[in-house]
């Protein structure tokens, strides 16, 4: 076999670093640069308040805006996003759920103000709502008025953005929240499946036009360490996916029946603990979705080391975006036909996958298809479940986590020796600014003009008209998000999903918690009752996995569990606390709006005379905010290198006793 040359080389994927953070002018800037290092697409990241449809000045969004992403309120701020970038040539990823018909919305007005070809426009919405009730929890709407918002903007573009991809069905989150290589395929193919149907009998879509349709749907995906098995994923989810739209769609074509999908890899992987491990961990992560040609991924976007402490600085994200380039201009890699195919092993293991899928799909089809599923709490137990499962090994050590649960002896890590600690920190005054500039906003615009398009929206949102040109209407006249989402939550409501901890099994663990079982018991019977646990997600931070798995142990522990669910303010946390009468209130934050949120629901109990009920904290916390937090009254502070969530609820039981003292 003759070597390979240069003109034989396959063409590199997409690569992206996830990006966006304070405000729209400084997120510009980050993208010029890291474009200007050889980045080759664009992924916004959005922070919490524009992902859920507020506005920088809404109650919920404080501590919020700007943390874990770019706030965006209105077509001014992606004017300034986009600022000298050519939109007909980026390709531009955009993790936006809920109000992704606003963000495309915006999008396009401003590809229009720039002389831009639709035509010509190529990006991604993730726009996958299914994966938000169960794992990422920025939802709005129920889940039928979510599908029809979906619909619509598939509908929309096939006809005007023929090479947008309006959906990403993105089982990056699935995993994240527990989900077996089994569960995240067949998960994220019911949801596909779920959106497709809808399309189809809307009747937006010709018959013959649907293939269209069919090659427009990307997949956003996750990649664990576990890199051989996560690599036999891909190759089934890619074979699965020609089979489901070959013989239920009828789609004749092979290349519309394509498997297209873009990856993160394992963000929630990464550890606190010898963060410098990460590095490893991204590379052998990335290696599982581009080593086999016949399922590489179309667009790469790898986190950077330090995510697990907080959020990246410019440099990490270099680093991260090095990594890539290495591997594709610098290996052979793409030299060669795919490397995998004929090996018994990886074909085995493909088979397992395809069989396991294909009986959850069925399982879910027999239940009324996703949206049923989801609505029934199936969906969501079987995640908790496979999360506690997952944590139990670790804890037992049957799982390694180097650096984690072994060889945890380590020397001073000179990365985090700088005066920043190896992180970026977003300027407090951010917040304020954004604040001040969407009031100055809505005050510079044309009222009449902006009432009668939200009245079209509203009116229309009351049809079965698709949504799209109100929503183009009100991104022209200067709509902001939170006007939009607001319209559309009168006219569809809001929802709030099971929160799976009822039904989920807690993971076979019984013998090891019976000590805090012991304790727990003592107190209450001192106390004439149960002792009561408050779990609560204040702010906009949806990741809830880790408040659901310490609830589902507090329960097995003895405790009586309150937990309602994300996305609650500190007020209403002290609220529940009062009506309750708990013993104990535990916050979980990871996005970083710890600083502001808990020190409110601290003042809120001490205004209710509850000094006796201790506040504990978990989340990505680094040490100087721990100190302010326990300076503010704090009980215990937990970050994720405190996996052994049975020794939390003994240290939770010392906080408790204390604060009784």
């Amino acid at each position: 076999m003759p070597f390979p040359t240069d003109e034989d080389r396959d063409r590199p994927w997409l690569m992206r670093t996830y990006a966006g953070h304070s405000s729209a002018q400084a997120s510009n800037a980050l993208y010029r640069r890291n474009l200007s290092k050889g980045q080759t697409g664009l992924s916004v990241a959005f922070d919490l308040p524009t992902q859920t449809g507020y506005d920088p000045d809404a109650e919920l969004a404080r501590g919020e805006v700007g943390k874990v992403g770019v706030p965006v309120s209105h077509v001014g701020d992606v004017r300034a996003l986009f600022d000298e970038i050519p939109m007909e040539q980026m390709n531009t990823s955009m993790t936006i759920n809920a109000p992704a018909m606003y963000m495309l919305a915006l999008y396009l007005t401003v590809a229009e103000e720039h002389g831009a070809d639709f035509a010509k426009l190529s990006g991604t919405t993730q726009n996958d709502i299914i994966k938000e009730y169960l794992s990422r929890g920025t939802y709005v709407f129920p889940p039928a008025p979510s599908l029809r918002l979906i619909t619509d903007m598939i509908a929309y573009t096939v006809r005007n953005v023929p090479k947008w991809n309006p959906i990403n069905v993105c089982s990056y989150h699935l995993q994240e929240a527990g989900a077996t290589p089994v569960q995240e395929v067949a998960f994220a193919l019911c949801t596909a499946i779920a959106v497709l149907d809808s399309v189809r009998d809307s009747g937006q879509v010709p018959d013959d036009q649907f293939a269209a349709v069919v090659a427009r749907i990307s997949f956003f995906v996750n990649a664990g360490v576990r890199f051989v098995e996560e690599m036999c994923k891909l190759r089934a989810f890619g074979q699965l996916w020609d089979e489901i739209t070959l013989e239920r769609y009828g789609v004749q074509d092979a290349k519309a029946r394509r498997f297209r999908y873009g990856v993160q890899v394992n963000s929630l992987g990464l550890t606190e603990a010898q963060p410098e491990n990460n590095v490893y961990r991204i590379l052998l992560e990335m290696l599982a979705v581009t080593m086999s040609k016949d399922a590489r991924a179309r667009a790469v976007q790898l986190p950077a080391w330090n995510e697990a402490l907080g959020l990246p600085r410019a440099w990490d994200q270099q680093w991260s975006l090095r990594m890539q380039q290495v591997l594709a201009f610098e290996s052979d890699l793409l030299e060669y036909d795919d490397l995998f195919e004929g090996s018994t092993v990886v074909e085995a293991k493909v088979e397992a996958i395809k069989q396991g899928a294909r009986a959850e799909i069925d399982t879910i089809l027999g239940m009324g298809g996703a949206v049923a599923a989801v609505e029934s709490g199936y969906l969501k137990s079987a995640l908790v479940s496979s999360l506690a499962l997952r944590r139990r090994r670790m804890e037992s050590g049957e799982d390694v986590v180097v650096g984690v649960n072994k060889y945890t002896e380590t020397e001073p890590n000179p990365l985090q020796g700088s005066e920043d600690g190896g992180i970026l920190s977003v300027d407090p005054d951010v917040e304020d600014a954004a604040k001040r500039a969407v009031v100055a906003w809505r005050e510079g615009r044309n009222a009449a003009d902006v009432d009668e398009a939200m009245t079209g929206l509203r009116d229309a949102a009351k049809t079965d008209a698709n949504l799209m040109e109100a929503s183009l209407a009100c991104a022209r006249v200067g709509v902001t998000v939170g006007e939009w989402a607001g319209v559309l939550r009168e006219v569809f409501g809001e929802y709030r999903p099971p929160t799976g901890v009822a039904g989920a099994s807690g993971g076979g663990h019984e013998g090891e918690l019976t000590s805090v079982q012991q304790r727990v018991r003592a107190l209450g019977e001192q106390l004439g009752r149960p002792l009561k646990f408050l779990v609560g997600k204040p702010g906009l931070d949806g990741h809830s996995n880790g408040a659901e798995q310490i609830a589902v142990r507090a329960r097995d522990a003895g405790f009586e569990v309150v937990y309602s669910g994300i996305r609650l303010t500190p007020s209403q946390i002290v609220s529940a606390a009062v009506e309750e009468d708990v013993d104990v209130v535990g916050l979980s934050v990871l996005s970083g709006s710890h600083l502001s949120v808990v020190p409110d629901v601290v003042r809120g109990l001490r205004d209710e005379g509850l000094t006796d009920v201790p506040v504990i904290v978990g989340g990505i916390i680094p040490d100087r905010d721990a100190e302010r937090l326990r300076a503010d009254g704090v009980a215990r502070v937990f970050t994720p290198k405190d996996f052994e969530i049975t020794d939390m609820l003994s240290a939770i039981v010392d906080a408790i006793e204390e604060a009784r003292a």
